[in-house]
């Protein structure tokens, strides 16, 4: 393989993942930045002749993995494997869907008119109907939701075009494949959980590879849990409105019940006002009108559903969504008993949607019983699963007690590459004005960095106070950094103007601190703004804080410190992403080294030199080498 370089840490961890595949154990192992822990386990996934599953973090990741570093290591191997990749259904054109789509005409925009013919020319050429081959209609694209099914609106077997649906065409490859890249989402939604049609994958697997896996803990909590959004509910109202079109044109009571439920749907989320927003269950009650509001959606959805069974006969589509109506119906009123103590109920605000979660306290008793009793190889790796080299906070979140642990340091020369800094002067992270501060700490190192620099935050509004404090001073000091803002383009627009600009500011808050992979010296400066401690009004994170400390144990040790460390290290890893790489790591909390437990979360962190003087700083940098000097 061209530039492949032989590091040890990667030859152990292979050698460590190939014992647990052959032994059918669990194995939790951490590799740091550079390691190369992709070859590291999918060598050993491909020499053991047996069938696996490898589920990543994002549809990105799959889509790399899939398209450029599986088919990099079977060639390298000569490995005589079939592989295959599979989706969620929202990534796939739906025959039926698009067929109805256009008989029904309603669009919102010139776009979807434009976008729909194109996802038409692309139905009849495409093998696998996967979107993200249609660069020419955005994946954002409002359209896609009308051209695609739900697990709630695919009509199985009594789909007319069950014989060539790209679904259940993926599933088939996947089921004959002896390698499967699947994402967690899929894994825990389908694999595990529901969906018949998938659910015959894992047993048939001797290996399940996960990466990316620390970010395992909140997305099985998703999935362990029960969630409706009224999202769902207009869903089912468009669907309604549409078979009613064409199997039921002379029952007009149909459309008329389809629009009482669009505007129960309304009235319930102007129940919240213009904010979105996250609340336990109890506040959410104490607002005026929600009681009311969430009844009334209950009546408009029985009275819906009334309908449906009138006219469920004329034909599978009308069937279909009666069943949903009668489904949903259950789900909410499930919800209101809160029967279920283990479980904790909050609501989640968006700009047009709301969605009532019941959220398990704890994922470690379901996951460990859906993982034991089971003969294969199970694998959980990531660059970020342990504090310092500890890795219980994670086995207990997952319930992986008896889990076999590996730990390898990355193979990059931290003292050389890269500098810790802590400011000085800096105000209680809690303070008013603390975002400000950050900006005006932050400054002088992006200067002496010459721009080339993420400030990562732990809250959107901190990162629109920090974007428009550089702003300003940018033009007070006569800057010409381009200074970027997540949001104002999708991520991977922004990195790719990131990259090519060579000199930018990209201000950005959650979904950069991970998955973001900038090599050289585009990025030299990581500022981050406060040590990310979960916040504490989470609704979820506070009803676990208290049952553990019910326990008589300690939740900030126990639970929110681990996570503060495990996310911090995500975000610093963004800052050396290669042997070559140099860079400062800026971290504006004073809590790092006031605290007594600041210790433990840097030590947790690469061994860089650490500094809180800007000299430092700026002597880093004026001490750069040439481009290709290193």
């Amino acid at each position: 393989m061209a530039g492949y370089r032989l590091r040890p840490q990667q030859l152990e961890m292979a050698q460590a993942i190939h014992d647990a595949i052959e032994q059918r154990c669990v194995l939790v192992a951490e590799a740091g930045t550079g390691t190369g822990k992709t070859f590291a386990y999918l060598v050993p996934a491909l020499l053991s002749g047996g069938k696996v599953i490898v589920s990543t973090g994002t549809k990105t990741l799959q889509d790399q993995l899939f398209n450029r570093d599986l088919p990099a290591v079977r060639e390298a191997l000569k490995a005589p494997v079939t592989v295959a990749m599979l989706k969620g259904r929202a990534n796939y054109v739906c025959h039926y869907h698009l067929e109805r789509a256009k008989a029904e005409g309603r669009f919102m925009s010139r776009d979807d008119v434009h976008h729909l013919h194109e996802i038409g020319r692309f139905a009849q050429r495409t093998q696998s109907g996967d979107k993200s081959e249609l660069a020419i209609v955005p994946e954002n694209a409002a359209i896609w939701a009308s051209v695609t099914s739900t697990r709630d609106n695919c009509l199985g077997q009594d789909c007319a075009h069950y014989k060539e649906c790209f679904v259940m065409e993926a599933r088939k490859r996947a089921q004959a494949a002896d390698v499967v890249v699947v994402n967690h989402h899929l894994f825990f939604a389908d694999v595990m959980l529901r969906d018949e049609g998938v659910a015959e994958l894992l047993p048939a697997a001797n290996t399940v590879i996960f990466d990316e896996a620390h970010q395992l803990p909140e997305t099985a909590g998703l999935f362990f849990g029960e969630d409706i959004s009224t999202s769902q509910l207009m869903d089912l109202a468009r669907d309604t409105h549409a078979e009613a079109l064409t199997e039921a044109k002379d029952f007009k009571a149909l459309p008329e019940a389809t629009s009482a439920l669009e505007k129960a749907v309304r009235d319930f989320r102007l129940v919240f006002g213009l904010e979105g927003a996250r609340m336990p269950v109890q506040k959410a009650l104490g607002l005026k009108g929600f009681n009311d509001a969430l009844d009334g959606l209950r009546v408009r959805l029985k009275e819906l559903a009334a309908m449906l069974e009138l006219q469920a006969e004329r034909g599978p589509g009308v069937e279909n969504c009666w069943q949903r109506a009668l489904a949903l119906h259950a789900q909410i009123a499930g919800w209101q008993s809160g029967d279920n103590a283990n479980l904790v109920r909050w609501v989640e605000v968006f700009a047009h949607s709301v969605q009532l979660h019941a959220t398990p306290l704890s994922i470690a008793e379901i996951f460990s019983k859906q993982i034991e009793g089971q003969a294969r190889a199970w694998i959980f790796t990531s660059a970020t699963l342990a504090v310092k080299s500890d890795f219980s906070h994670y086995l207990g979140q997952m319930g992986l007690l008896e889990a076999g642990t590996g730990f390898w340091e990355s193979p990059f020369d931290y003292p050389a590459q890269a500098l810790l800094y802590v400011p000085q002067a800096m105000p209680e992270p809690n303070t008013q004005d603390y975002a400000a501060a950050v900006a005006q700490a932050a400054l002088p190192a992006i200067i002496a960095s010459g721009g080339r620099a993420f400030v990562l935050c732990t809250s959107l509004r901190a990162m629109r106070e920090i974007h428009s404090w550089l702003q300003q001073a940018f033009e007070r000091d006569g800057l010409d950094f381009p200074l970027l803002l997540q949001g104002e383009s999708s991520r991977s627009e922004l990195l790719e103007r990131f990259r090519k600009l060579g000199n930018a500011v990209l201000v950005a808050s959650q979904s950069f601190w991970e998955g973001v992979d900038v090599r050289g010296a585009a990025l030299s400066l990581v500022v981050i703004d406060k040590l990310p401690f979960a916040p504490p009004d989470d609704p979820v994170l506070s009803a676990r804080i208290d049952r553990i400390n019910a326990e008589g144990k300690s939740a900030f040790m126990e639970y929110q410190l681990p996570y503060a460390v495990i996310t911090l290290k995500q975000g610093a890893g963004r800052l050396i992403r290669d042997e070559t790489d140099r860079g400062v790591l800026m971290i504006c909390d004073k809590r790092l080294v006031e605290k007594q437990y600041g210790r433990r979360i840097w030590q947790s962190l690469p061994p860089m030199k650490r500094t809180r003087e800007l000299a430092d700083v700026q002597a880093f940098f004026v001490a750069e080498p040439e481009p290709g000097a290193l």
